[in-house]
This record gives C-alpha cells, sequence and structure tokens, in this order.
C-alpha cells in the first residue's frame, strides 16, 4: 500500500519532470487543466486541436497515470486565431484573468530573452 510519503515523492519526482520539459523546450508544456485555467479554452477544444494536429502535445507519466500535456503558448496562440473563442473571452474573462494572462506572457518573453542573451 502507497504511503502519503511515497505519494507526495511521487507527486514532487512528477513536477520535477514536467520543469525539465520547460527547460529543455524553453516554453511550457502543462496539463490540459491548468491550458485550461489559464486561457479559458475547453478541454474538448484543446483535445481537438491537437488530434488534429494544430497544437503539439505529448503523453507522459503521471503521478495517477499517463497525464497529457500542451505547450501553452501554442495554446495561447491557438486561441488567438479563433474568432468564436476570442470573442466568449472578452465576455468571460474578468479584468484580472487578462493581467494574468499578460504577465505569463511577459514572463515566457523575458525567460526567452535571457536564454538568447545566454547563447
Amino acid at each position: 500500500m502507497e504511503t502519503p510519503s511515497d505519494w507526495e515523492g511521487r507527486l514532487a519526482r512528477w513536477q520535477n519532470e514536467l520543469e525539465l520539459f520547460e527547460q529543455l523546450d524553453e516554453t511550457p508544456w502543462v496539463t490540459l487543466a491548468k491550458a485550461e485555467a489559464e486561457t479559458g479554452v475547453s478541454r474538448s477544444a484543446l483535445r481537438s486541436w491537437y488530434r488534429n494536429g494544430e497544437i503539439r502535445s505529448r503523453l507522459v507519466d503521471g503521478p495517477n497515470g499517463p497525464q497529457r500535456l500542451v505547450q501553452l503558448d501554442a495554446v495561447i496562440e491557438r486561441a488567438a486565431a479563433s474568432p468564436r473563442i476570442q470573442r466568449r473571452a472578452e465576455r468571460e474573462v474578468s479584468l484580472e484573468a487578462q493581467v494574468t494572462l499578460l504577465r505569463h506572457r511577459v514572463d515566457q518573453l523575458e525567460m526567452r530573452l535571457a536564454a538568447l542573451e545566454r547563447k
């Protein structure tokens, strides 16, 4: 039987692997749940997009079994290209959420700039 400390260890290792993916690709790979929360795009739309090859995804071992990850930047770009999602987002996303999304984009750009400066 798995103890709480075993579970916490598995969860910590999984989170470390996610961070490693982000560092290797210089773009964050996130779960569908996080992509949905960050962008307001439904999981069904995300699934449709990766199945149709519109965004990249990968399947990794997670603490509860296989976990689908998508690149957050690709989701944001794809959502920006969708007039339907943009109209819905404009209606539903509060000013605070928009600021959070913009902060995330600025953070990503700063990370890319720092990586380019190191080269």
